[in-house]
């Protein structure tokens, strides 16, 4: 099956560099991504997300705005997540590119969609919240 990809987005009045600092920060994921960790704990070095303790690595801090990061379940495999944050007048655009798993429903897909979606927006409603 050939790879599907949406790419989402959403617009937020905070300056690009505070989008990408407050983003880049696995520690803050509970408070704008529940959908993806409800927890987020520091263990030798790694970065673990949620109950089952996946690992969570981001792309190293970059000046462009990339977010790029990679969850690695415990049972193996890897998912890849294309994220960026982009300056857009005196705020910032964030966008993500969400991927198709294979084997994934076109309901699952849909679904995975909304849920980053809100994901997004509740980033923006978090941050803008604190201006």
């Amino acid at each position: 099956m050939t790879s599907a990809s949406r790419y989402l987005s959403e617009h937020i009045d905070v300056p690009a560099g505070d989008v990408y600092a407050f983003t880049a920060d696995p520690a803050n994921l509970p408070a704008w991504a529940p959908g993806l960790a409800t927890s987020v704990t520091r263990e030798d070095g790694c970065w673990r997300i949620g109950d089952d303790g996946a690992e969570l690595v981001f792309t190293p801090h970059n000046e462009l705005g990339v977010l790029d990061h990679w969850v690695r379940p415990p049972d193996g495999g890897e998912v890849y997540a294309p994220m960026r944050v982009i300056p857009d007048g005196d705020g910032a655009e964030i966008m993500f590119t969400l991927r198709r798993l294979p084997g994934m429903s076109d309901d699952d897909f849909e679904q995975d969609a909304e849920a980053v979606q809100a994901d997004l927006t509740r980033l923006k409603e978090v941050l803008e919240s604190r201006r």
